[in-house]
């Protein structure tokens, strides 16, 4: 009987195309069984596909989620309230998708590509499906230019080059989301669209990210797409998807992207709490088995292309929660092992005062080295030198009462490197300027300043960049700064020092 049925629909589907008309026009209709928040039950639709687009009475959407033998789970998009047992439900033949323009720039809006300022409707030009396969590898190019987050710390020790996936992780409260708008703020001038998805975020919060991002002139180049707490799972799920799409609608335009999940740990929650509720089986921490690939398929979306293909780029900067510092639960050792390399925040370095967070022997940068500066690469390994055996000393310092010199230079020195790589909120710093100061911090130019005057030792040698041209123009140009030209910048920095201290 039932293989009677389903013959019939496909014969009615045949003869629809051959006649000419749209799969539309062939209407299936199912029955609504049960709903609750996020999710509904339906029969009757017995041709559903995954992830096909479903529609309700009362205007609401909804993804088919499970397919079932005699029912379908359906991932609502929108409040449940209005859906009722007995309700009638419809095939869209057609996916999730949303609209894509170059209006969608400086706008807030919803993973449906719905405005949620007050500029009005945006004008769009075609429609992107939210779900799209990655890239292929022929069709990429290597990651061969950086992206400057303005932050001292990442870029000169854990750079971060066009089309890479960099990992920020760390416990709640530790700056994460900081060193994103950092990031984004840095991008001014620098051609780069930026784009912040919020995923489960307080309302509030996504109010006051986007101020800070008006105030300092970055809501120019920036698209927030928000996915709020009081939103349905559904949303919160689509959300990364959706922000990718439009992503690699200015990537197929040649343009450069960087994209921001805030954060994979709440879309990760979304995910089992659907899963939980359509009673898929449950697996290490209750989440479903395919959580590694929800993960997986959405990173892979970001690449740097070839010139043939547009030659654009997607860069993202997953953020991930930990719990009492531990890096190897097991959503953050799921996207570990998808990006690139990762930021870690310490919450012990944040409690100290030391900001940003950083714990420099675990983060890692396995692409961004390669695209790093000449002039960057010249004194990293000299500053990650001296501070891991700063660090190494300073656990051992704390209960010996005699240093000899050579130990007491070394601390010395380790505690202004640690001085120097803390930065504040909303200040990035032009990479001649970092340069500057991180050459005269591992060159010993700040050994006799006091701790206290270092922000002002800091202030004196970005003033002697700025008036060094000579200096600055080879960095810009991606050069190595020469020797001779390295030697005349540290004297005349040495003097202007001298000088206050």
């Amino acid at each position: 009987m039932l293989r009677e049925g389903i013959a019939a629909v496909d014969n009615a589907v045949d003869y629809a195309m051959a006649e000419g008309l749209s799969m539309a026009s062939v209407e299936e209709v199912g029955t609504v069984v049960s709903a609750d928040r996020g999710y509904a039950i339906v029969r009757g639709l017995r041709l559903l596909q995954n992830q096909e687009l479903v529609s309700f009475d009362e205007g609401l959407k909804g993804i088919a989620f499970n397919l079932d033998r005699k029912s379908a789970g359906i991932m609502l998009l929108g409040d449940f309230r209005g859906i009722a047992a007995g309700q009638q439900v419809r095939r869209t033949f057609s996916v999730v998708d949303i609209p894509v323009s170059m209006d969608f720039i400086g706008r807030v809006v919803s993973p449906l590509g719905e405005p949620l300022d007050d500029k009005g409707e945006i004008k769009w030009d075609k429609r992107l499906p939210i779900e799209r396969e990655a890239p292929p590898i022929m069709s990429r190019s290597p990651v061969s230019s950086p992206i400057q987050t303005g932050i001292k710390v990442i870029d000169a020790v854990v750079p971060i080059g066009k089309g890479q996936r960099e990992l920020i992780l760390g416990d709640r409260q530790t700056g994460k989301t900081a060193i994103a708008v950092d990031t984004v703020i840095n991008q001014k001038g620098k051609d780069v669209i930026c784009i912040y998805c919020a995923i489960g975020q307080q309302i509030s919060s996504v109010t006051k990210m986007v101020s800070t991002l008006k105030l300092y002139g970055a809501m120019e180049h920036t698209v927030v797409m928000v996915a709020g707490t009081e939103d349905p799972p559904g949303v919160a799920y689509i959300a990364p998807y959706a922000a990718t799409s439009l992503a690699e609608y200015f990537m197929s335009l040649g343009k450069d992207v960087l994209i921001i999940y805030d954060d994979l740990t709440k879309h990760a929650r979304a995910y089992r709490e659907l899963s939980l509720l359509l009673e898929r089986t449950p697996g290490r921490e209750a989440y479903p088995g395919d959580i590694f690939y929800i993960h997986s398929r959405l990173l892979e979306r970001a690449t740097h292309l070839r010139e043939e293909y547009g030659g654009g780029s997607i860069t993202a900067l997953p953020i991930v929660e930990t719990q009492a510092e531990n890096i190897s639960a097991y959503i953050p050792t799921n996207l570990i092992s998808i990006t690139d390399g990762q930021v870690y925040l310490s919450p012990k370095l944040f409690q100290k005062g030391n900001l940003p967070a950083v714990m420099i022997g675990v983060s890692v940068s396995r692409v961004g080295g390669k695209t790093q500066l000449p002039a960057y690469r010249a004194i990293t390994s000299s500053l990650k030198l001296s501070y891991s055996q700063y660090e190494e000393l300073e656990v051992f310092s704390r209960f010996g009462t005699g240093i000899d010199e050579s130990t007491r230079k070394v601390l010395e020195r380790g505690k202004r490197i640690r001085k120097v790589l803390n930065q504040k909120q909303f200040s990035p710093m032009e990479v001649t300027e970092q340069i500057g100061v991180l050459l005269a911090v591992t060159r010993g130019l700040f050994d006799t300043v006091p701790l206290e005057d270092i922000s002002r030792a800091e202030e004196i040698v970005m003033n002697t960049v700025r008036e060094h041209k000579e200096f600055r123009e080879p960095i810009l140009m991606g050069e190595k700064v020469s020797e001779d030209i390295e030697l005349y910048f540290l004297e005349k920095a040495r003097d202007a020092l001298g000088k206050e201290f």
